[in-house]
């Protein structure tokens, strides 16, 4: 499975460089919605991105690795994708993943609940 089609590559790459010129010109950060979720077939690890760094492979978002503390930060796509899983699986592309809440909503239901997969759930449920 491709991990990022290009389309979302530009997306995410759009979002990255939203972020760089606000922080520039002293404007506030952008909260954009996540566009990409990765997630861990056999286990809980679960990743949300809203931007990707012009080295192609840095991205930035929400990281829960499935011990109740969901952080905010940057990961990389190609970590990631390396990942051994068993049966030969591999982290795999939500490809029904949409959203309308922003990130900072996201981050803060995940940490009040413990997890994405959670937050997820909470999100739905309130019309995001």
């Amino acid at each position: 499975m491709i991990l990022l089609p290009d389309t979302m590559r530009v997306a995410l790459l759009v979002n990255g460089a939203r972020h760089i010129a606000a922080q520039r010109d002293g404007l506030p950060d952008p909260d954009p919605v996540p566009l990409l979720k990765l997630f861990n077939p056999c286990g809980s690890a679960t990743w949300l991105a809203t931007e990707l760094d012009e080295d192609g492979d840095t991205l930035f978002g929400l990281s829960d690795m499935g011990f109740g503390c969901p952080e905010l930060g940057s990961f990389s796509l190609s970590e990631i994708a390396e990942i051994p899983l068993p049966f030969e699986l591999t982290i795999e592309r939500d490809l029904y993943f949409v959203t309308r809440a922003p990130m900072s909503r996201w981050a803060q239901t995940a940490r009040n609940l413990g997890s994405i997969s959670q937050a997820e759930i909470a999100l739905r449920l309130t019309g995001f």
